[in-house]
């Protein structure tokens, strides 16, 4: 029978909906297995790229512990700890003080972690001066006390007012000496930072300022501090034969002349049983460019309190410099674009400081030669080859970048031109870098002590550094890096030594002028003779300082 033109149109319209069914149930399967193979393929992209940032991270790690030889070519720089093992407190403004929790990305890990109770002293600390930094109702209170010639007794808060003396490096570790010894006596620390020293560190402390506000009523006096000064505490003692316990009321304020400068009677700060009647002192308007901090723990009545804080000696000023000085805005600026430029891709780092006092006592060419022989001697660069034009090819190459902090020009140059013009025996590629030079330091004068503390930073970012002897500015570089350094001696009677630049002993500051003398019970001894406790010694640098060692 043959088919009509309606049955096949009917055929024809029952078989469409069927093809389009079985092309939906074939697409949606399609779909369904790319997407399943969609899935597996990212789950194996995911473990690749989990393996191989794993395995970079831990290479990095691997490479970074097998390098930590004598010069520590290249440290572990992996691990991030933004707060420095609890030596920082959490929840500060980011955006307003980077270098604060990033600083750690561009330093070497310290192997020194503060004590839980350092941690939480300064915890206390933050706390306290929240509840007694400037124009508080407390501050306003004590503020009263300095018009009045007798203390009332109604104050709650005590302070320390830092003012400054002589440059960025002495500021630096005098602050942090001050702030010391305000955290022993449970006073609120506060500075007098001018106009020269502006916009140079962030705040240290949350909710609140250590900068000393500008209408204080004794501030117009600071400048002309000095010692023997009428109304300072070495002045009150002399004029009561030493013996404070006739003095019947404590004055509302004291001068305390802590200076290289300072006379014998200035110094009796140092004796315990001074200290008792300091604390009856409201304001303590404090000067000093030394690092003071050792004698402290000379001073029986603190010694408890510093061992808790401190049981590893030699890591005082690392932690103190860490927790106060963090590089404002600005000053990081300057310090992240010369580490981005010339420091970040070297497998090691080397910071060279050279400060010179006098140059007509120390004379370029027998500096440079110090400096060479240092290098020479400690092994903390590869030799020229004189012989070859170019250094044969090498797998084990290291490329080494050097900073060269120094107010002068002349000692980069001739270090420059040293690896630039030969080859070295190994291979290795030396860039040798220097910030700037200012040609001399320059007091008073806000955007060379913003370049002075970038550049200090900058030396604190290397592996290996290499400071100059009695330099304050080394001394911070040093702390700032938790790094041990070599000392050079820069020669002043025209000879080099035999031994250019020996190895510091720890990485703590000295103090240059401490009293010549301490006090054990009822005995008075000089400090020259025998260590008085087993972490004091004298210093490398300074025959006359003291600095604080592991025991």
């Amino acid at each position: 029978m043959g088919v009509s033109e309606m049955e096949k149109s009917g055929f024809g319209s029952n078989r469409f909906p069927k093809m389009v069914v079985s092309f939906l149930i074939a697409f949606f399967l399609l779909y369904m297995l790319s997407m399943a193979y969609r899935s597996s393929t990212f789950d194996l992209i995911g473990e690749f790229a989990k393996v191989h940032v794993t395995g970079e991270m831990a290479g990095n790690v691997s490479r970074a512990s097998e390098s930590e030889d004598k010069h520590s070519s290249h440290p572990e720089r992996v691990v991030v700890d933004k707060l420095l093992g609890g030596l920082l407190a959490p929840g500060f403004d980011e955006e307003s003080c980077i270098s604060r929790y990033q600083s750690s990305l561009c330093r070497r890990i310290s192997p020194h972690k503060p004590s839980s109770y350092l941690a939480s002293k300064l915890r206390k600390y933050e706390e306290l001066h929240q509840r007694c930094g400037p124009h508080t109702e407390s501050y306003n209170r004590t503020l009263k006390e300095l018009s009045s010639s007798h203390i009332n007794g109604t104050t709650d808060c005590n302070y320390v007012l830092w003012t400054p003396a002589n440059g960025l490096g002495n500021r630096i570790i005098s602050m942090a000496s001050s702030f010391l010894y305000a955290v022993l006596t449970n006073r609120v620390l506060l500075v007098d930072h001018g106009t020269d020293m502006a916009n140079i560190f962030c705040e240290p402390f949350p909710n609140t300022s250590w900068l000393l506000p500008m209408d204080f009523p004794l501030s117009n006096q600071f400048y002309g501090l000095q010692s023997g000064n009428v109304q300072s505490y070495g002045q009150l003692l002399k004029n009561n034969n030493m013996n404070i316990s006739t003095v019947s009321q404590p004055p509302p304020f004291l001068y305390l002349y802590l200076s290289f400068n300072n006379d014998e009677y200035d110094k009796l700060f140092y004796l315990d049983q001074n200290q008792g009647f300091l604390q009856n002192v409201p304001w303590l308007i404090l000067k000093s460019d030394q690092y003071f901090a050792p004698y402290l723990f000379l001073i029986p009545s603190f010694q408890q309190e510093l061992d808790k804080l401190f049981p590893d000696k030699e890591t005082v000023f690392h932690h103190l410099v860490r927790y106060l000085f963090h590089p404002s805005n600005q000053a990081w600026g300057l310090i992240t674009r010369f580490y981005q430029s010339y420091l970040a891709s070297a497998e090691q780092r080397i910071g060279l400081q050279v400060r010179v006092f006098n140059r007509k006592a120390s004379p370029i060419k027998v500096v440079l030669e110090q400096i060479l022989g240092c290098i020479k001697k400690e092994k903390l660069l590869p030799q020229v080859d004189e012989e070859k034009h170019i250094a044969p090819p090498s797998k084990n190459k290291t490329s080494r970048a050097i900073t060269i902090a120094s107010l002068y020009p002349e000692y980069y140059e001739s270090i420059k031109n040293v690896y630039w013009m030969r080859p070295t025996v190994n291979g290795d590629v030396i860039g040798v870098f220097q910030p700037s030079h200012e040609e001399a330091q320059q007091f008073g004068n806000n955007i060379h002590n913003i370049k002075a503390w970038a550049e200090i930073n900058i030396l604190s970012l290397s592996d290996v550094l290499v400071t100059s002897s009695w330099s304050t500015f080394g001394y911070v570089a040093q702390g700032l890096g938790g790094l041990k350094p070599w000392i050079l001696y820069v020669p002043t009677s025209g000879q080099t030594s035999d031994q250019p630049c020996p190895r510091a002993m720890s990485m703590e500051p000295c103090f240059h002028f401490p009293p010549n003398y301490y006090k054990n019970g009822s005995n008075r001894r000089r400090l020259d003779t025998v260590p008085p406790v087993p972490h004091i010694r004298q210093c490398e640098d300074a025959s006359t300082g003291i600095k604080l060692v592991n025991d």
